[in-house]
């Protein structure tokens, strides 16, 4: 709680000590009467403090970004002393500044509103009231409260949009390969009693005949290659406005999120590393919906060098048919690591997120990944005021 109070009390006791020294009634009447209004004042912030009520609900935890969310708001407070309107403090996901609003003073009367609140960006805010200032009229006297029933957290999903399909390494062991392995006599993996429509070729005679029942070959299916996503995790870089960065985050969360959608529906296996204070490898077993909630937690505070992350990911190659790179970011070291996966065997697909796709310091670097073979794909933020 904040007091105003030195120039009341200075007045208080200034009309005091000349209501001593002369005996006048009048100006210790004054005194009394300043006396009254601080004591009011006083009296009439706490009261209202401590019988203020305050509910709120978030009309959906979980959305896209772009989409509107509304706080659903209910305030009252009991006390009966006049005080100022109450102040309201907002907390606002657009990245703006906290929003402050002024409710009239109507003690005992329920008062609801709505507040539209727009996700510009991808991640987890907290929105909704977080404190109330409660003043007396002459703003004496002013004390914040803190409210818990009116602030949530609210997850803003990327959104998503169409890409083009990978490309896997040549030798990728795919449907085709599969259906010759079933027919390759040569391994088997077990003995089963014959089904019907199983191939006459898959026939063990020889066991067959010596247990008196029509025998067949099993063989384990081949593993699928899997697809690798790296995104960079780091802060990306500044463009010279306040928002760039947010719409660099953005736009690499989205990239991301859509190649991880549209690989959901292959049977690749697919792995994804988020690095940063809460890192997690990100797989199909998880689910999209499970996928996408920690994509969109990243908070971009990993402190090594995407570089580094790409040389660590480059040893452990085995099984990839495919890296997909999203970055914000390129440089000749970038380049030269990436050149080096590719000749390892499998595919590599980098998505360049930059507001400047022609820059002369930049296009040297694309026309050697695509003499290597490696396939570059521009993405442009989208700019939110």
């Amino acid at each position: 709680m904040k007091l105003k109070l030195t120039l009341p009390i200075a007045v208080f006791l200034m009309l005091l000590t000349v209501a001593l020294s002369t005996g006048s009634q009048l100006f210790l009447l004054l005194s009394v009467l300043i006396l009254l209004i601080i004591a009011g004042a006083i009296s009439a912030v706490l009261w209202a403090a401590a019988t203020l009520e305050a509910e709120g609900e978030l009309s959906a935890e979980t959305v896209r970004r772009g989409e509107d969310v509304t706080l659903f708001l209910c305030m009252r407070h009991r006390g009966l002393l006049p005080i100022a309107p109450l102040l309201l403090e907002l907390s606002d996901p657009a990245g703006n500044r906290d929003r402050d609003i002024r409710l009239k003073n109507m003690p005992f009367r329920l008062q609801n509103f709505r507040l539209p609140i727009h996700t510009s960006h991808v991640g987890v805010f907290s929105v909704g009231l977080r404190t109330c200032t409660v003043e007396d009229l002459l703003g004496l006297v002013r004390k914040k409260v803190l409210l818990k029933q009116t602030f949530f957290e609210l997850l803003v999903l990327p959104q998503t949009f169409s890409v083009d399909p990978l490309k896997l390494a040549p030798g990728d062991p795919g449907s085709e390969l599969m259906a010759r392995a079933t027919e390759d006599l040569n391994a088997p993996s077990d003995i089963r009693s014959y089904q019907q429509g199983d191939a006459m070729k898959k026939i063990h005679w020889k066991l067959s005949m010596r247990k008196g029942e029509l025998m067949v070959r099993k063989f384990d299916e081949p593993i699928l290659q899997d697809v690798l996503i790296l995104m960079d995790c780091s802060r990306p870089p500044s463009w010279g406005h306040p928002q760039a960065e947010a719409d660099l985050r953005d736009a690499l969360l989205e990239t991301t999120a859509s190649v991880l959608t549209a690989q959901t529906a292959t049977d690749h296996q697919i792995r994804l590393p988020l690095l940063g204070a809460h890192p997690v490898d990100v797989d199909k077993r998880m689910g999209l919906p499970i996928a996408l909630d920690y994509l969109s937690r990243v908070d971009f505070s990993e402190t090594d060098r995407f570089e580094r992350v790409l040389a660590m990911e480059s040893r452990r190659l085995r099984k990839v048919g495919c890296v997909v790179v999203v970055a914000a970011r390129l440089n000749i070291l970038m380049v030269d690591i990436m050149v080096r996966m590719h000749r390892t065997g499998p595919n590599i697909r980098l998505y360049l997120v930059t507001f400047a796709p022609e820059d002369e310091n930049v296009l040297p670097l694309i026309a050697r990944l695509k003499q290597s073979g490696i396939e570059v794909s521009y993405v442009t933020p989208e700019l939110n005021q």
